[in-house]
């Protein structure tokens, strides 16, 4: 049981991570921006790297925010998951 939970926490980060690379990449056309699917990523991913966005600005027309926040989410889900899985080892699961 213990280990299914932590595969799904570990699915659910991993997708995020996708989505997020995805409108990385998406941010170069701008036709996928406009699209029902680019629309729908941007919703999702916005909220986390806008947060970024505010710490490290744009240098030109670059933009280095969303690389430090692609870093910061892996050690970020790294350290939850494995909070996670001490948790379920804990309670016994």
């Amino acid at each position: 049981m213990g280990f299914t939970i932590l595969q799904i926490g570990k699915y659910a980060f991993d997708i995020y991570y996708w989505l997020i690379l995805i409108a990385i990449f998406g941010s170069w056309f701008p036709k996928f921006q406009s699209s029902k699917v680019g629309e729908w990523v941007y919703k999702l991913v916005e909220p986390y790297l806008s947060f970024f966005r505010k710490f490290i600005p744009p240098l030109g027309p670059i933009d280095f925010s969303p690389i430090i926040a692609l870093f910061a989410y892996r050690y970020l889900s790294g350290f939850a998951l494995e909070g996670l899985r001490q948790s379920l080892n804990t309670i016994g699961v």
